[in-house]
């Protein structure tokens, strides 16, 4: 059955285009162009219109961890089997499409149930999104996450067994804990963790498998060793100064500022550890500010929330793409950042952009988004693979 989406604001992964169509058949995006100009199969094909909406590609969170419900206490919600964690991951997948979330990278998880879960959601055994998932981070001895999500790895030949050990599980992306972090006890959020030397194999080890690499990095020390060993895009990011921004950008180095994160921490003293709010109130005015100065130095930005970390519920990137804006980015950015920049970082080709041949992950919203992208709240449809499969239009 086809789809005909008739009289829209088009935003195809770069800019908004008025009064456009777009023509669905099976999976796949068949026709876009001006709606006045609509081949003769749009009108044997079932008609979708709403006054005034836009369509933009399914949206992409970069940051996630579908083994996490987002329970105030990370630490202890990791003491759990992995039996129990893919239950959780499936059923975590599954509300991001309620939210037009049709693609996601998972950044750690328990074991390597993650790259199972993905792999029976492309099966079509569960329902949920198309999952990129690294399998478990790695850190250090002791490092942030090591309690949690990753996997501990010392020394630059330990690490390179280590990458491929996640490839080998079916992961298609490394994440690497480059520094402290917030979620962990008696690790301070700027410590060097993995030195240049093992930061550079991590990198080099991902890259020769084909596959993107990123890393949790807040310090600015471990920020300057991931950009300059030619990692893919940095996680957080709270300490980029001028000069680290000038390199991300000269280098095409992405940052994730995963704004939903901190926020949910800081947010909930009442039941986050007080640590963790401790740390989240030190770098939340820093983390703006060096947000801001990626913005000017021309840094590009994807949206990743680091969904399952304290009150930061699974299904929130058109929240983080509120929040990019709130911070600064300009509207069709921030969606671009959750579309066609977030499919570029991931290596996912077919989707990210509205054009012919591309997956049909397509959302449609009631609103003209990009004047108010609070209207990213309520999709009124959405397709995965060219099925409905969420919306208040359903």
């Amino acid at each position: 059955m086809a789809t005909y989406f008739a009289d829209v604001t088009v935003f195809d992964g770069a800019a908004p285009k008025s009064r456009s169509g777009v023509l669905v058949e099976g999976e796949r995006i068949e026709w876009v162009g001006a709606h006045r100009r609509a081949p003769r199969a749009a009108a044997s094909a079932e008609e979708v219109r709403l006054d005034g909406a836009t369509l933009t590609p399914g949206l992409i969170d970069c940051h996630v961890h579908l083994c996490f419900d987002g329970g105030p206490d990370f630490v202890a919600e990791a003491r759990i089997s992995e039996a129990y964690a893919a239950i959780k991951c499936a059923g975590n997948a599954e509300r991001h499409l309620a939210a037009g979330v049709t693609t996601v990278r998972d950044l750690g998880g328990i074991g390597f149930v993650v790259p199972e879960v993905a792999k029976a959601i492309e099966e079509g055994r569960v329902a949920g999104p198309r999952v990129v998932a690294s399998g478990q981070a790695l850190t250090i001895t002791g490092g942030h996450g090591w309690n949690t999500f990753a996997r501990q790895v010392d020394g630059p030949d330990a690490v390179r067994v280590a990458v491929r050990e996640q490839i080998r599980a079916g992961a298609r992306s490394i994440k690497i804990v480059a520094t402290g972090g917030v979620l962990t006890p008696g690790v301070s959020v700027d410590f060097e963790a993995f030195t240049a030397d093992e930061v550079e194999a991590a990198v080099n080890e991902g890259h020769k498998w084909g596959v993107p690499v990123t890393a949790h990095a807040i310090g600015k020390k471990g920020i300057a060793n991931c950009v300059r060993a030619g990692i893919d895009s940095i996680e957080h990011g709270a300490q980029i100064t001028s000069q680290i921004a000038r390199e991300m950008a000269s280098k095409g180095v992405v940052q994730l500022p995963t704004i939903s994160a901190l926020a949910g921490i800081i947010g909930h003293p009442e039941d986050v550890p007080a640590f963790a709010v401790e740390k989240g109130n030190r770098i939340w005015e820093m983390a703006q500010e060096s947000f801001k100065r990626a913005i000017r130095a021309g840094v590009r930005h994807a949206c990743g929330t680091d969904a399952g970390t304290p009150h930061n519920p699974h299904g929130s990137a058109p929240a983080e793409v509120e929040r990019m804006v709130e911070w600064g980015l300009p509207a069709a950015s921030a969606l671009q950042a959750a579309t066609a920049t977030a499919a570029q970082l991931l290596r996912v080709p077919t989707v990210g952009t509205i054009e012919r041949g591309k997956d049909a992950d397509l959302v449609l919203w009631p609103g003209e988004v990009l004047d108010d992208v609070s209207l990213l709240r309520v999709p009124a449809l959405v397709l995965h693979g060219g099925r409905v499969v969420a919306g208040s239009l359903l």
